[in-house]
């Protein structure tokens, strides 16, 4: 696993606290906790499992999406079979990060830049930590962590345009924390024509983090 800790939650880039978070943590605490002043989500123990995932299933034109530091998207070109990886987030110190770590990267949001059924493989670490609109912060770690109240506030948009995006026969893989509402998110991908199969988990004492690999319904 990569160092640093974890998201207990996830901007496209991406994470969960390992604590509690039921709203009692105060910004500095979280801060003094998880470096939340750095304008870029670092990678932690959701990264490595979604690049696990990702070097056995990409393949390729992969995109991922909210790439953050690109240390997955590095991963993945180096290890696994894909012909291209394309890093995107909204945060423009994250795409010049993940630049120098030498990933194609694109600012944009969500798959809003891509074609239609242009990405054989689709990434995504979302923002999942459940947030309060009266205690979210105004900075790029928030933009990094906060999934809104329920946590889905971009699991949701990213599952409704995902069918358009990508290619027939590819695969996305979605990172879900317990925290967000697994079922809740299987079913909202059923629902826009997608299979929708578990192909990595891990436990920890306050949530479970899966992997979801979403492909076209046929």
């Amino acid at each position: 696993m990569p160092d640093g800790d974890r998201r207990g939650d996830g901007d496209g880039s991406g994470d969960g606290v390992g604590d509690d978070v039921d709203g009692d943590d105060t910004r500095d605490a979280l801060a003094e906790r998880r470096g939340l002043d750095a304008p870029v989500y670092e990678p932690a123990e959701d990264s490595g499992l979604l690049a696990e995932a990702a070097v056995e299933h990409a393949r390729g034109v992969t995109l991922e999406v909210g790439t953050g530091s690109g240390w997955v998207a590095e991963r993945v070109a180096a290890d696994g079979d894909a012909d291209r990886v394309i890093g995107s987030d909204v945060n423009p110190h994250a795409t010049e990060r993940a630049r120098g770590r030498g990933v194609e990267a694109v600012r944009g949001d969500l798959l809003a830049p891509f074609g239609d059924g242009a990405l054989d493989a689709v990434l995504f670490n979302p923002p999942y930590l459940p947030t309060d609109p009266d205690n979210e912060w105004d900075d790029w770690q928030e933009v990094a962590l906060s999934g809104g109240e329920t946590g889905r506030a971009l699991i949701e948009p990213f599952l409704d345009d995902l069918p358009r995006a990508l290619a027939p026969g590819g695969v996305a893989l979605l990172l879900v924390s317990s925290l967000t509402g697994f079922p809740e998110v299987v079913e909202y991908a059923v629902d826009r024509g997608l299979n929708a199969e578990t192909v990595a988990e891990e436990s920890y004492p306050f949530e479970t983090l899966s992997i979801l690999a979403l492909r076209h319904r046929e």
